[in-house]
């Protein structure tokens, strides 16, 4: 009877090991097979590298340079503490934060996450070597991006950083992997879909212990769009040195084609800091820092133009026929309104246009604007682009504010009062513009209306590009731009003008200057906006210098700007 039960067992032990082997091959086996191909068959991804950027004269101002990255799979690690206890022995890098790449960055258990990079030649070999006892980790030849002298152009460049989980997210059509770069910020941002390479990827089979056996196929990445820029290489590095220690913006604008030849933002950063682990600890400090040398002042940034926007109360003048470049006002020093004085730099008596310009005298501007009013002031101020983006081919451009009653309104819940529109006619109170407004405002005036459109870019590829060969035009009689060039250049040609020591033999400047006043205690802002021509090109250009004091300091450094450009050939 015992050995009975002993048979019955076994035939229904058996029994069962069949009926799972039918059910493995024969119900089963394809899934099962789905599932040993994808244990041996490993897709590793290759990206693509980007294409440079250059100047106007083809100097390399963004490149890539050959690194190497440790990558690990999540789904064929077997210890990954046992991994970065050995990678951390190698590399020099604390497990704790090797960890905190392989949890931050793991999007599947199929996506290969980058756990290390940059790292030496030697480091990649000897990681090579052991990765048989480490199944899922691997070293991939990648292209790191470089700025040559990136201090120079780092607002206009931006920098690369490795996708975030939003934007790979957002941008999902594109095929990012997580080791993809992307632009952030400057020409990298705004034109990353050229300069982003085209991503590839290898086929192979692996054995048990993650070993490659053989390649299966192969798909080459390639390599994005080179971008040409208008900007001058030599022209930025002049500005930079002349903005040493001194926050503001140097900005220089071809007056015919709208092309930047130059934008420094002062303080600046490195770009290289986003993709150099070498210098990466120099992030915290520039987020951190006070000076913000992350903005770009050019276009992110928003001031009191002061005295430049009596330029465009000029303009909205003898375009509505209030005045004549010859009607007077008179300057006694100040004007009082409701027991208020609002007080001039000097006691100037009778102004005309052009003297009330070469003088900067704020009562001439008082009065005028007293005439024109609130609401044509803003519409004068919104034709000629104030207030509003000018649509350079950057991100995160700031439209500024020029105010009038509904906007006060709304912003302040109060009404609008006749002081309010004296502080506006000298570009205090709530207006603010951003630098690259008021060259281009300068522009139109040099120009008798031509209004060219700012940009940065020339060449993409093998391809000009030609979108911005085609300005628009301001409709206000050239007499009119004439009577106001003829004040903007006194302010520079009599020897009583606010700006006479820019006036330079072989260059013809005109512009205007401008003392903003700020709050605090602290400095005011100094301004020079104008425009030069000389024999071998015609620029627009501005002198920042946040909390520079007086205009007159702004001036000095537009005379070495322009004597330096006028050295170089640049101008």
């Amino acid at each position: 009877m015992r050995n009975k039960i002993i048979r019955i067992v076994i035939v229904i032990f058996f029994g069962v090991i069949v009926v799972d082997l039918i059910y493995i091959q024969a119900i089963k086996g394809e899934f099962y097979h789905r599932l040993s191909t994808n244990n041996r068959i490993r897709i590793v991804p290759l990206e693509g590298w980007r294409g440079k950027i250059m100047d106007r004269h083809d100097s390399v101002l963004a490149d890539n340079r050959l690194a190497y990255d440790v990558l690990v799979t999540p789904q064929e690690v077997k210890d990954i503490n046992a991994m970065v206890k050995f990678l951390s022995s190698v590399i020099d890098v604390s497990e704790t934060n090797l960890i905190r790449n392989y949890t931050s960055r793991k999007f599947t258990p199929f996506a290969p996450v980058t756990i290390a990079e940059d790292v030496s030649r030697d480091q990649a070999f000897r990681i090579e070597e052991n990765k048989f006892r480490f199944p899922g980790m691997f070293v991939q030849e990648t292209f790191k991006r470089t700025y040559p002298d990136g201090l120079y152009q780092a607002h206009i460049l931006g920098y690369v950083s490795k996708i975030s989980r939003a934007k790979r997210e957002k941008y999902k059509e594109y095929g990012y992997t997580p080791q993809s770069l992307i632009g952030y910020s400057g020409i990298e941002e705004y034109y990353d879909t050229y300069l982003q390479g085209q991503q590839g990827g290898l086929q192979i089979e692996v054995n048990s212990r993650g070993q490659q056996v053989q390649l299966l196929s192969l798909k080459e990445p390639t390599k994005g769009l080179d971008v040409v820029l208008t900007i001058d290489k030599e022209l930025q590095k002049i500005s930079h040195d002349l903005m040493a220690g001194q926050n503001g913006v140097i900005l220089v604008m071809d007056m015919d084609s709208g092309e930047i030849l130059g934008m420094t933002s002062s303080p600046a950063y490195d770009p290289n800091i986003f993709v150099n682990p070498n210098i990466s600890y120099q992030l915290n400090d520039v987020f951190q820092d006070k000076q913000s040398p992350i903005l770009n002042r050019a276009i992110k940034a928003t001031y009191p133009p002061g005295s430049v926007f009596k330029v465009l109360l000029a303009l909205a003048g003898l375009d509505s026929k209030k005045i004549t470049p010859y009607t007077p006002f008179i300057c006694e020093g100040f004007l009082e309104l409701g027991g208020i004085r609002f007080g001039c730099t000097h006691q100037h008596g009778s102004q005309n246009l052009t003297e009330s310009l070469a003088h900067s005298c704020n009562i001439y501007y008082y009065r005028l604007g007293q005439i024109l009013g609130v609401e044509t002031i803003y519409t004068y101020a919104k034709k000629f682009g104030l207030g509003q983006v000018t649509h350079i081919d950057l991100p995160y451009e700031k439209e500024g504010l020029i105010p009038n009653k509904r906007i006060k309104r709304i912003m302040r819940k109060e009404p609008w009062y006749t002081g309010d529109t004296l502080n506006m006619s000298i570009g205090q109170g709530d207006v603010l513009t951003t630098p690259l407004q008021l060259v281009r405002l300068l522009s139109i005036v040099g120009n008798s209306g031509l209004d060219v459109q700012p940009h940065l870019i020339k060449k993409i590829g093998e391809q000009e590009v030609l979108r911005y060969q085609y300005p628009k035009r301001i409709h206000i009689p050239e007499s009119t731009f004439s009577h106001v060039q003829r004040g903007l250049r006194a302010t520079v040609s009599d020897y009583s003008g606010t700006a006479h020591v820019l006036d330079i033999p072989q260059i013809y400047v005109a512009g205007k200057t401008g003392t903003a006043q700020t709050f605090g205690g602290r400095e005011d802002h100094a301004w020079f906006v104008g425009y030069a021509k000389t024999d071998k090109r015609n620029i627009s250009f501005c002198v920042f210098l946040e909390h520079g004091g007086s205009s007159h300091n702004a001036c000095l450094v537009a005379r070495q700007l322009l004597l330096r450009l006028k050295s170089a050939d640049i101008i």
